[in-house]
C-alpha cells in the first residue's frame, strides 16, 4: 500500500461568528482571560490565543455572510475543570448541565454570548491512539 504525503500540517484558526464585536472581545479577553493578538474593529475582527489555536472573532454579516453560531464545542484545555467552571460561573457564565466525566476526561459545556459552543476540558487518563 502506497503512503501518501501529509498535506495538512496543523490548524491555524477557527472562526467564531459574532453580531457584537465589542461584547465578544470583552467575553474572550476579560471573562475567559485569553490574550488578544489582533484587534481591528474597523474590519469587524479580533483574534484571541488559546495556546495552540487562534480564535478568530468576526462579524460575518459585515462580510456578506449569514450569522450562524458554531454548535460544535471547542474544547478549551484547563488543568482543573471544576475550579475553572466555578471561576467562570462567578463571572456570570452559565453552563449546560453538570460536568461530564467520560472515564478519561472531564468536560463542562457553555457558550459565548452569540451561542458559539465551548467546553472546558481536561484529560486525566492516557490517550489511546491508532498504532
Amino acid at each position: 500500500m502506497a503512503t501518501r504525503a501529509q498535506i495538512i500540517t496543523g490548524t491555524d484558526f477557527v472562526g467564531m461568528p459574532t453580531r457584537d464585536l465589542e461584547a465578544a472581545v470583552a467575553f474572550y479577553g476579560e471573562t475567559l482571560a485569553l490574550p488578544r493578538s489582533v484587534y481591528m474593529p474597523e474590519r469587524n475582527y479580533a483574534e484571541f490565543e488559546t495556546g495552540n489555536l487562534t480564535l478568530s472573532i468576526f462579524n460575518p454579516q459585515e462580510f456578506g455572510m449569514d450569522h450562524t453560531p458554531s454548535l460544535n464545542a471547542i474544547g478549551l484545555h484547563v488543568e482543573d475543570v471544576e475550579q475553572a467552571r466555578a471561576a467562570l460561573e462567578a463571572q456570570g457564565v452559565e453552563f449546560s448541565g453538570e460536568t461530564l466525566d467520560t472515564g478519561v476526561c472531564h468536560m463542562a459545556f457553555f457558550a459565548d454570548g452569540d451561542g458559539n459552543a465551548l467546553m472546558l476540558h481536561h484529560r486525566y487518563a492516557p490517550r489511546a491512539t491508532e498504532s
